[in-house]
């Protein structure tokens, strides 16, 4: 064989492999360990601020569920909780905000839950309340809670934006203040009997600029519980403010929850 006809064999060789691989169908990306995600709206609020979550996850494959606490107890709450789980198609990744924390920390210990994230959450141990914790490190000065003759509570008006929802426009934070959900202020002082975390794999949101939980007790928190933390720049509703962000970490535990889980 000349050197001429070698070239053009090779060249042909090379050719036919590359047309081989160029078929060959791509591997995908690895699915995530979990595809069912259940969201826990905490208190003053409904499950609609997480719509931009719920948006990003759904875009990413995964089946999204809202809870709709009712707020008038932790074990009202938790029941909402546990009713929205029951309608999972396997495990899911359960979500809380803010109180919302407390919520899935007595809902989260079935086998139907893999694993937790705490969004600017509180994260109760047994025999501890909402209010417990917030005895640790109370909220910073800007937020205020109206208790009514009722037993109902709602965030003050004038300072929702600065304690609640600082980053947010001033119509939708005005929207959110006149369309807040009043909740049990005997809420706070019920007592978590199991805490989900101690058995559980979690993540945890901090909100660096929380203006109603002091993110010296996110952060506090998050250590205590040893979750796997992320810490983003934005207000206490960080979940509205920066969707995006708080879906990776979701997606982030759901990919990892099942061999967290295991070790």
């Amino acid at each position: 064989m000349t050197i001429k006809s070698a070239i053009i064999a090779a060249a042909a060789a090379t050719a036919v492999f590359g047309a081989a691989q160029a078929q060959q169908p791509k591997t995908p990306s690895a699915a995530p360990a979990v595809k069912n995600v259940v969201l826990v709206h905490g208190a003053f609020a409904d499950g609609s601020g997480w719509r931009g979550v719920y948006d990003e996850l759904t875009s990413r494959g995964y089946k999204v569920s809202i809870v709709q606490n009712p707020l008038t107890s932790l074990a009202d709450d938790v029941a909402a909780t546990r009713r929205v789980l029951a309608r999972q198609d396997g495990p899911a990744i359960l979500v809380g905000h803010s109180y919302g924390g407390t919520v899935i920390t007595q809902a989260g210990s079935g086998a139907d839950v893999a694993g937790l994230v705490y969004v600017a959450a509180l994260a109760p141990d047994t025999g501890e309340s909402t209010g417990d914790q917030f005895a640790q490190i109370p909220a910073p000065p800007g937020f205020v809670i109206e208790p009514q003759a009722d037993g109902f509570g709602f965030v003050n008006g004038p300072k929702f934006k600065s304690g609640f929802a600082a980053d947010v426009s001033d119509a939708d934070a005005a929207f959110m203040r006149d369309s807040q959900v009043p909740i049990a202020m005997s809420a706070f002082g019920d007592k978590v009997t199991k805490a989900a975390w101690r058995a559980k794999p979690s993540w945890f949101v901090v909100a660096t600029e929380d203006g109603a939980i002091d993110p010296a007790l996110l952060r506090k928190t998050a250590k205590r519980i040893g979750a796997t933390t992320r810490e983003v720049e934005g207000s206490h509703v960080v979940f509205i403010s920066k969707p995006k962000a708080v879906a990776d970490v979701i997606d982030e535990a759901a990919r990892h929850a099942t061999h967290a889980a295991a070790r």
